[in-house]
């Protein structure tokens, strides 16, 4: 077992509930599984959310009209802490039949900031 497991636990808890909050267009339930300001870091291009108003849109507008459903994929733990975990996912998302748009890697910085795991950072080789 891994020295860190309890927090290895708790940011895989936190990937699940992003991708299902993702999927279901739940966008308190999204935000709920990050803190803000959250940073993403896409190719050069830094994004940055002050809150979560806008979060779900963005990601929508990102994802295209054809998108329909996200999956993580091969999660790899890279490093953990007591209070933080780096995780390396592949995401690929889907069209309504099924077929893929795209899949990249990306990774994921969680933290517990006040007893509260969320993703804070995260860097994607996506295009958009």
């Amino acid at each position: 077992m891994h020295p860190q497991q309890p927090a290895i636990d708790a940011a895989l808890a936190v990937m699940e509930r992003h991708i299902a909050a993702l999927n279901d267009g739940n966008a308190s339930g999204l935000a709920a599984t990050l803190h803000f300001p959250h940073f993403r870091l896409s190719g050069a291009v830094l994004k940055t959310w002050d809150g979560p108003e806008h979060y779900l849109s963005d990601f929508r507008q990102r994802a295209g009209g054809d998108w329909s459903y996200s999956q993580f994929h091969d999660i790899r733990v890279l490093q953990a802490s007591s209070n933080k975990v780096h995780l390396d996912a592949e995401i690929r998302r889907f069209r309504a039949d099924d077929s893929i748009i795209t899949c990249f890697r990306s990774l994921w910085v969680l933290v517990e900031i006040n007893g509260v795991w969320a993703a804070k950072f995260r860097s994607s080789f996506a295009s958009q």
